[in-house]
């Protein structure tokens, strides 16, 4: 026997068994709930019979009767009498009176046979109207000529009626303080454009011109580089690059002259 054992004072053994548990266990109350189940099954079975409701006897119920007063009067009473088919309307009236109609009789009558005429005589009558009436003999054209007919568009030329030039590159905002008046040049063929680069000053003077794009035609590029040379532009702050375009235009040579070809030298 341990210390602790021998040293537990003896009133605590005594305390703890005097001391009754209170409460409900667990089976008592397990117990209380299958009796209280089957206390109520039983009253079920007891007084739970099926009675037929008593009928309540009725005392006072409205009664409907038809009308015995005039008729007549009733009728006018019909919200249907005007807006809608009634027996009563102008309608009715006319189809209750219908005519009789006599049946017709079953007896069938052939009707009168008619004899035929002649077969030497059939076509007499036209051939008379034939005879006695001549008519103009038509000729019928079934393949008419066509018509023809031309739209009147009048025809624009697309070609420049007048020769000109046309400022690029850097000098195209510089303008000119003269304009370059480039005349019409004499030849049977159009005549590509000429292209001339050149050089303008601050003071507006070309000090250089160069011919970037032949025309294929001497005199219509050494005209574009007398023209570019003599062209005046507008003072600027600085040396500037441009090119000058000429376009030509051409009329045709009078004839019995010799023609010169373009990319003649």
């Amino acid at each position: 026997m341990s210390l602790e054992a021998e040293t537990k004072p003896a009133g605590d053994d005594l305390r703890s068994e005097a001391v009754p548990k209170t409460g409900w266990s667990w089976k008592k109350i397990v117990t209380l709930i299958v009796l209280a189940f089957a206390a109520h099954l039983a009253f079920l079975f007891i007084f739970g019979a099926k009675k037929e409701p008593t009928p309540r006897v009725v005392t006072a119920a409205p009664q409907f009767e038809l009308a015995t007063g005039d008729p007549e009067l009733i009728a006018l009473d019909d919200p249907t009498l005007f807006a809608l088919p009634h027996i009563e309307d102008f309608a009715p009236a006319v189809w209750r009176n219908m005519p009789d109609i006599a049946q017709p009789s079953f007896r069938w009558t052939e009707p009168p046979p008619f004899l035929p005429p002649p077969a030497e005589s059939l076509g007499a009558t036209f051939n008379v109207f034939m005879q006695t009436n001549r008519f103009v003999q038509a000729q019928f054209n079934l393949k008419p000529e066509p018509i023809l007919s031309a739209p009147d568009v009048p025809v624009i030329s697309m070609l420049p009626t007048v020769s000109t030039v046309r400022v690029g590159l850097n000098l195209a905002h510089r303008n000119l303080l003269e304009a370059i008046s480039v005349p019409t040049l004499t030849n049977n063929d159009v005549i590509a454009p000429s292209r001339v680069q050149v050089l303008v000053d601050t003071n507006g003077w070309v000090v250089s011109d160069v011919l970037l794009g032949s025309s294929d035609y001497d005199k219509a590029d050494q005209l574009a580089l007398a023209l570019a040379r003599a062209a005046r532009f507008a003072p600027a702050n600085q040396l500037m690059f441009g090119d000058l375009i000429f376009h030509w235009h051409t009329v045709p040579e009078p004839a019995g002259t010799n023609h010169t070809p373009t990319n003649a030298p």
